[in-house]
């Protein structure tokens, strides 16, 4: 009888723990680069009644039995993240990016001179995002509404025609608009002063110079692909840290791999909103079914106290 109402109660757990997650979906339906979340149940561990046994065709012995067992409930084994890139939402603002594909930003703090070592990236200090609400600091620098650096390539070499090459081989460094990639073999530096601003589909920044109108690049913006998205940790707001789990990141411009750079776009949150309500109803009636499972339960032990009377 009280073996009932634990099992009841662990599922009344599990529906509460699944409910969180879907308000949580329901509550960032509009939230930009939001991944939607499930709670996934297991049945909870088995007591044996019988121990099941191998059968013996010998003469004189009996043949195999079959384990019996009762379980005590559900309980919520993990909960998993739906990585999805999510629609489009078109702003027409330059400043505003979103990767129409499965790679993130990378963004954080000021780091030492010399830049981050894409090697060393999950030790950096470094998070990753999904979300492309950029801005230009007071100090030129390209950074996010939180006031994340945005990295990337910053360094190249030009022909002297305007045509920039941007080194990716080196060390990420935070992307400044106001320093152009010198237009000469040295890539020395050009100091601008920012006008207006470009974000190509493969992350490379143009900026026009206000005094002397000309284009000049600035840099390239980095993306990282993670082995197995499943093993990064969300932190508040979108950045993402590099979970023990999470595997191989690589670090590169843009590819077919990573997907596109799309300025003017900023991605949507990929919770199905007619999903979740039809998971929040089932997720209802399961937690109903479990208090009705108690209320008899109660109702049972009622009638075998009323026995002496």
């Amino acid at each position: 009888m009280i073996r009932s109402m634990q099992s009841a109660i662990a599922g009344l757990k599990s529906h509460q723990t699944k409910m969180d997650v879907i308000g949580n979906n329901i509550a960032n339906v509009n939230t930009w680069g939001y991944k939607s979340k499930a709670a996934n149940f297991a049945d909870a561990m088995y007591q044996n009644y019988i121990t099941g046994a191998a059968g013996n065709a010998t003469v004189g012995n009996l043949g195999g039995i079959n384990a019996s067992q009762i379980g005590y409930g559900a309980n919520v084994s993990s909960i998993s993240a739906n990585y999805e890139t999510g629609t489009q939402s078109y702003t027409g603002r330059a400043f505003d990016c979103m990767i129409d594909g499965p790679a993130f930003f990378i963004v954080g703090p000021m780091q030492v001179a010399g830049g981050v070592d894409p090697d060393a990236i999950a030790n950096s200090g470094l998070s990753l995002s999904r979300v492309g609400v950029f801005d230009m600091d007071s100090n030129g620098y390209l950074v996010d509404n939180q006031g994340n650096y945005v990295y990337g390539y910053t360094t190249g070499t030009g022909d002297g025609q305007g045509n920039i090459t941007v080194d990716t081989t080196t060390n990420l460094e935070p992307i400044r608009l106001n320093i152009g990639i010198g237009d000469d073999a040295t890539g020395t530096p050009t100091q601008l002063t920012y006008s207006s601003m470009t974000i190509g589909t493969d992350g490379i920044i143009t900026v026009v110079d206000k005094e002397t109108n000309q284009a000049y690049v600035v840099g390239q913006i980095a993306l990282a692909t993670v082995e197995n998205v499943g093993g990064l940790e969300q932190d508040s707001g979108y950045l993402y840290g590099i979970g023990d789990n999470a595997g191989a990141v690589d670090i590169g411009p843009q590819t077919k791999a990573t997907g596109r750079v799309l300025s003017g776009y900023l991605e949507m949150s990929n919770v199905d909103l007619a999903t979740e309500m039809s998971y929040m109803i089932t997720t209802q009636r399961g937690y109903q079914a479990n208090t009705r499972m108690i209320t008899v339960s109660d109702q049972m032990l009622e009638e075998l106290v009323n026995m002496k009377r």
